[in-house]
């Protein structure tokens, strides 16, 4: 099979398209031929080096959707020919995280694509319990967003959620519009984002969002907003962001930032003004829950923008670093 190999983390990273072997399931795996695999920002942290639990070389790729080729023997409940979205994170079940029911924080955190091989590639051994079965009737772009999808869900499971309150989201990418369609569902009065790429807010306000705008000093908020959500893990986005708060209101990280990066902030306003600051780290329980949501009429295909082969990878990582586009797939499949 074909595969995008990082061989050695950079700036840049080092990747290239390589054939390997085909993989074969262990006894509670199955082989996923490989329809799409979205670009993430954690994949970009994997190409620089940035995350301490990465080996190289390894074969990225989280957000990852195909089809079951083949099932191992101890697999009962998926089926060849089955179309389906991969949780790609494998908690161990056995820490303590795990066991108080906190799988995404596990201690021995392993996650397809990130510390074994991943999405970009024809085909992946996975473990069975990690595929959900989709809708005969959700289209392939929906199909490949059910991985950031569960974030998002577990990022607004995070919040109060307190109908009637003000939203502001830094960052119009991918996963800030999904914050935005998601609070939007869960009673909120308005919506603002902010970004410094034009682009990305027009189609925001395309989107159905109230304002977006490249600084929140825009915005008639002076009192601060009852939830400020980060999804870009920028430092200056951030810190910000914080300032945005009002009184007795949640400040959301659920952007990744750089783990060698510090923010700052007034210890004494959190403390006097009652605010929360919460973290959102992944998937935890939300997975089903993104599937439904898509399945049932939530219409995000249009955050998808662009599909590329394995061969033109080097291509896809510039368009996203430059900014450009929303969600952009890698189809391994296609020529």
């Amino acid at each position: 099979m074909r595969a995008l190999v990082v061989t050695a983390p950079g700036p840049r990273g080092t990747a290239a398209v390589t054939e390997l072997p085909d993989p074969r399931p262990e006894s509670d795996e199955v082989v996923v031929r490989v329809t799409s695999c979205g670009l993430c920002g954690t994949d970009m942290h994997v190409l620089g080096g940035e995350l301490p639990v990465v080996g190289y070389p390894l074969v990225p790729g989280h957000e990852l959707t195909g089809e079951i080729v083949a099932v191992g023997s101890a697999v009962r409940d998926r089926a060849v020919g089955e179309r389906v979205a991969v949780d790609p994170n494998m908690p161990c079940g056995a820490c303590h995280y795990c066991r108080i029911g906190r799988g995404n924080l596990c201690e021995d955190y392993t996650a397809i694509g990130v510390t074994r091989a991943g999405g970009f590639a024809e085909l992946v051994a996975v473990p069975a319990r990690c595929c959900y079965v989709l809708p005969a009737h959700l289209s392939e772009a929906a199909a490949g967003l059910v991985e950031p999808l569960s974030c998002a869900v577990h990022g607004l499971n995070r919040l109060p959620r307190r109908p009637g309150e003000h939203y502001l989201i830094y960052g119009a990418g991918t996963m800030g519009l999904m914050m935005a369609a998601l609070v939007r569902t869960a009673g909120a009065a308005s919506v603002s984002v902010v970004d410094l790429n034009e682009e990305r807010l027009a189609f925001a306000r395309s989107f159905g969002v109230d304002a977006a705008v490249t600084s929140a000093d825009a915005l008639d908020r002076a009192p601060g907003f009852e939830v400020v959500i980060d999804a870009t893990g920028a430092i200056a986005a951030i810190e910000d962001g914080l300032g945005w708060v009002r009184r007795g209101g949640t400040f959301l990280q659920f952007g990744v930032a750089d783990p060698a990066r510090g923010a700052s902030f007034s210890p004494y306003r959190v403390y006097s003004q009652e605010i929360d600051i919460i973290g959102s780290m992944a998937v935890h329980n939300s997975f089903q829950p993104a599937v439904d949501l898509l399945a049932a009429g939530l219409d995000l295909d249009p955050l998808v923008s662009d599909v590329y082969g394995l061969d033109d990878f080097d291509e896809a990582v510039a368009r996203f670093r430059a900014g450009t586009g929303r969600k952009i797939y890698i189809a391994p499949q296609k020529g």
